[in-house]
């Protein structure tokens, strides 16, 4: 499933000859990164808190105040990268506006942050490729930008998610697939050509490179009270994720991280414990943001996920290794979803579930 949660950089290029280098054409670029009004906020601003498992949880995604963009152009042999950009944005610096456009978000109200580029190229027979990061904290990468030449060397570029502030803002994090190819021209979306027309307009659109991974759990009706003896009414208690990446990861290839072993013993966890005020938690839902990941040297199609739940503080650890099926061919990350139905308490065993 396409993730549908993005950003939208929009693009118009006009191409106007610089005056002292007829072999160069000046490529003044207008863009414009737009973000739904409905889903994003100010970080001084506190996320609405509603209990898990409600229709109604209001996810909310923070602005992205970084942004790192990649120009390529291909000179007929090879690409070589032309320039690269870091831009800084204040959260008071995106506008309120209304988008007028060619995607489904036409007449949505947007938050819009505008600039201009400036990007020199070859005047003729130049193809040009943009490639870009948005997100909400400054990224560490595992190669300078700055010294990256080629576009293989753009497509192995990782980011560091090691820190906790970083595992933290997964999900405010968004590039351009490197492997989005419309249909109707065969190329990569966010490629550009100097054909010598006056306007060139590029639409793109980043995506989140976390996948969403949604728990839900339901204690069948007939479990939630026992009048003869309440104490033995089943209630979750306890829930944990383990072996979730804390390493490194593609930022351009985001369905493409593998790891050499299982289990990742080492990775970061998750721990969901029922709070006083939320019920028995005879129901709910927990959700997060991971970086998703398969298997060895030859990937499989599942994502391995880790857990630990128990029921009524009995001591006995049920621990499912969840199969999640991905598709590591697809340019964007999927939403999983895993449902537990729990009729009995949970047993002091080990079980893989493949969903």
């Amino acid at each position: 499933m396409k993730w549908r949660y993005s950003i939208y950089l929009f693009c118009i290029v006009w191409l106007c000859v610089s005056c002292d280098r007829t072999d160069e054409v000046e490529m003044e670029i207008p863009f414009s990164i737009s973000l739904s009004s409905s889903m994003m906020r100010s970080k001084e601003q506190a996320p609405v808190r509603r209990m898990p498992g409600d229709p109604g949880t209001n996810e909310v995604f923070d602005f992205p105040n970084y942004i790192y963009l990649f120009i390529f152009r291909y000179d007929g042999v090879k690409w070589a990268l032309s320039n690269y950009m870091e831009e800084t944005i204040a959260d008071g610096e995106w506008r309120k506006t209304r988008y007028i456009g060619p995607l489904r978000t036409e007449g949505d109200s947007v938050y819009t942050y505008s600039r201009n580029l400036n990007v020199v190229l070859p005047s003729k027979g130049v193809e040009g490729r943009v490639y870009a990061i948005a997100s909400s904290i400054p990224l560490s990468f595992s190669k300078k930008p700055n010294t990256i030449t080629e576009i293989a060397d753009l497509l192995n570029l990782k980011i560091d998610i090691s820190a906790t502030t970083t595992q933290e803002n997964l999900q405010n994090i968004y590039t351009t697939p490197y492997n989005y190819i419309l249909p109707s021209t065969g190329q990569y979306y966010g490629t550009f050509d100097n054909d010598n027309t006056n306007v060139t307009y590029l639409d793109l659109v980043l995506y989140h490179i976390a996948a969403k991974v949604d728990l839900k759990w339901s204690v069948a009706k007939d479990k939630r009270i026992n009048r003869a003896d309440p104490s033995a009414a089943i209630r979750l208690t306890r829930m944990k994720v383990k072996n979730l990446l804390n390493t490194s990861c593609y930022v351009f290839r985001p369905m493409e991280n593998v790891v050499p072993s299982e289990p990742l013993s080492s990775g970061r966890e998750i721990e969901f414990v029922r709070p006083a005020d939320e019920g028995l938690w005879w129901e709910g839902r927990a959700y997060f943001y991971t970086i998703p990941y398969t298997i060895g040297a030859t990937p499989g199609d599942y994502f391995p996920l880790q857990m630990e739940m128990e029921t009524n503080e009995s001591g006995n650890i049920y621990r499912p290794t969840l199969n999640l099926t991905i598709d590591t061919s697809s340019p964007f990350v999927p939403w999983l979803r895993a449902m537990f139905n729990i009729n009995a308490p949970l047993e002091n065993k080990a079980e893989t579930k493949n969903y």
